[in-house]
């Protein structure tokens, strides 16, 4: 047999993972690597603003994501909420708080039973503690999607009560839902939510195959299992982790697995249960009664694969061909003239850091136009409008121009037509 080298092996693995995902979820905002930019309808990648409009950019990370998540469930099934999801990750710590000043046995029972408070902890200094530190975990977790949204410097304006141009006027109010929310999630829900409510776990489901990783029971050695129920103790969503089937509750988080490695490490062999791709042995012979019509891993792979292909050619394409200017000719609205001879040359500056551009109008001569300015200081994601004045004396008739905005070697032309009825 395989001898047991590393115990806790999963367990260790999977804390460094969620920490790496909670630190993940507050840097990427923070160094502004991805940022939500309500103001222009957009985001914002690596300081610059991605529209919308941007449909190469947008579509191809779009399918890109989509594709990686879909292998991700097909091939390692429902691993994301074992190992990153944040509602597992507090949930789980919400658990060891409990346990540690209530006692063992004072748990969120997702069977329905009571919370049995030990009688030696179960004191009044022990429950404030209890609910001091969900509080705030609450309101450090609340903070946490502020970033998707803010600069840190702004977030921390937030948290001193400081005034900030860049808040919104009822954020205090919308943070004071969101933290109430957190207090009675980890309070009273917990895995509630993953084994019941959670939508996003059913959505998964939708995309596991006979071969998706799971866990799976050596049954040719049962007699060295007995009656431990060790394994069934150690999972917090209560389930029978000898017994797991292509559709359940299972997270794929390894605590069972550790749980009986533990169990046989004086043998110095490994336990009955393991990580395992590939059919279960006892679904073989009935597999043309059950899910027939289901697309293998290998097949439902190559696909997903190409698709991930051709979302990261439209990426490449888009961020080749990225404006990072808008430019936008109209006409202007002059109360005071009854006949409307100005234009407005808009320009949206779509880096986060401000920049210059110069403005030329060609098909026009220098006596038949004038412009307010020719060079422009754009504001970092702001933007800015210089008037273009018509002659009056402009001939009769329709008279193309072309507007030319540059900055540094981008270029880029709008072109607009003025009818003169002179």
């Amino acid at each position: 047999m395989t001898t047991l080298t590393t115990p806790n092996f999963y367990h260790r693995r999977r804390r460094l993972a969620q920490a790496v995902s909670v630190a993940l979820a507050v840097l990427v905002p923070a160094f502004g690597l991805f940022r939500f930019d309500m103001r222009a309808g957009g985001v914002t990648v690596l300081d610059r603003q991605i529209w919308f409009s941007d449909f190469f950019l947008v579509a191809g990370l779009w399918i890109f994501l989509i594709s990686l998540l879909v292998m991700l469930y097909s091939s390692a099934g429902t691993v994301f909420c074992g190992w990153v999801c944040p509602q597992n990750i507090l949930s789980e710590w919400a658990n060891h708080m409990t346990h540690r000043l209530l006692g063992k046995r004072a748990e969120v029972s997702l069977e329905g039973h009571k919370p049995v408070v030990a009688i030696a902890k179960n004191k009044a200094l022990n429950w404030i503690l209890l609910g001091s530190s969900f509080l705030a975990a609450s309101l450090l977790t609340g903070l946490i999607p502020l970033f998707y949204f803010y600069k840190p410097e702004t977030i921390l304006s937030f948290v001193l009560w400081q005034t900030d141009p860049e808040l919104a006027g009822s954020l205090h109010w919308i943070y004071f839902v969101f933290v109430l929310i957190i207090f009675i999630d980890i309070a009273v829900i917990r895995h509630f939510w993953c084994r019941f409510a959670c939508v996003y776990r059913v959505w998964q489901h939708s995309f596991r195959t006979r071969e998706t990783l799971h866990v799976a029971y050596d049954n040719s050695r049962a007699p060295e299992c007995g009656s431990c129920n060790y394994c069934e103790t150690s999972c917090f969503i209560d389930l029978n982790p000898k017994k797991t089937e292509v559709y359940d509750s299972c997270i794929n988080c390894g605590e069972c697995i550790d749980a009986c490695n533990r169990m046989h490490a004086k043998d110095k062999v490994v336990g009955l249960l393991r990580f395992k791709f590939g059919e279960r042995e006892e679904a073989k012979t009935s597999r043309l009664n059950f899910r027939n019509a289901t697309i293998s891993l290998k097949s439902r792979s190559i696909w997903m694969f190409l698709i991930a292909l051709l979302g990261i050619g439209f990426f490449i394409w888009g961020y080749v061909n990225w404006e990072p200017f808008h430019v936008a000719v109209y006409r202007a609205e002059v109360q005071s003239s009854s006949s409307n001879l100005d234009y407005r040359i808009s320009v949206a500056n779509k880096y986060l850091k401000p920049a210059e551009v110069r403005v030329k109008v060609e098909g026009l001569s220098q006596g038949e136009y004038q412009l307010s300015e020719d060079d422009l200081i754009i504001p970092g994601g702001g933007r800015s409008s210089i008037n273009l004045a018509i002659s009056p004396e402009l001939s009769h008739g329709l008279h193309p121009f072309v507007v030319t905005v540059s900055s540094g070697s981008w270029v880029s032309d709008f072109s607009a037509q003025h009818f003169s009825d002179r």
